[in-house]
């Protein structure tokens, strides 16, 4: 629980001041009391620990968008990006990029590491791969709720 506390403290104490009231709202809206006993952890304090904000994210990440976006762009030269997030995957931090490309269908998923900069995944998601993906993130955006 301490660890909420002072991540939180620690992100509003650099960000902006809208960035520090929504810290502070969010820290004092989902950390609760633990159960009695030691073992036991609030379902809020849980939450927290798996739910990182964007701006912690951002924080975190020890390269830029901007650099992350030319080496996605680099595996796949002729693409635009339609759709970016920084998040963490599979216990990494990545920059995950979706990336159309003229007279193909589908898009070129890339994936670069938001700390050292290298590509960590590049598939291609077929139409019907992207809608299942967008089917499944709703499900787990709704499941947070």
């Amino acid at each position: 629980m301490f660890k909420v506390i002072a991540l939180a403290v620690a992100i509003a104490a650099t960000t902006s001041v809208a960035g520090a009231q929504v810290a502070n709202t969010v820290s004092k809206s989902t950390v609760k009391k633990p159960h009695a006993g030691k073992h036991h952890k609030a379902k809020a304090e849980e939450k927290a620990e798996t739910e990182e904000s964007p701006a912690a994210l951002q924080k975190e990440a020890k390269i830029s968008e901007a650099t992350a976006r030319a080496t996605a762009l680099k595996e796949v030269p002729t693409g635009t990006v339609k759709k970016y997030e920084l998040e963490r995957e599979k216990g990494k931090l990545i920059y995950s990029y979706d990336i159309s490309v003229p007279g193909k269908t589908g898009i070129e998923e890339v994936a670069v590491n938001a700390i050292d900069g290298t590509v960590v995944a590049h598939e291609h998601e077929t139409p019907k791969q992207e809608r299942s993906e967008a089917t499944k993130e709703a499900k787990e955006k709704k499941a947070k709720k």
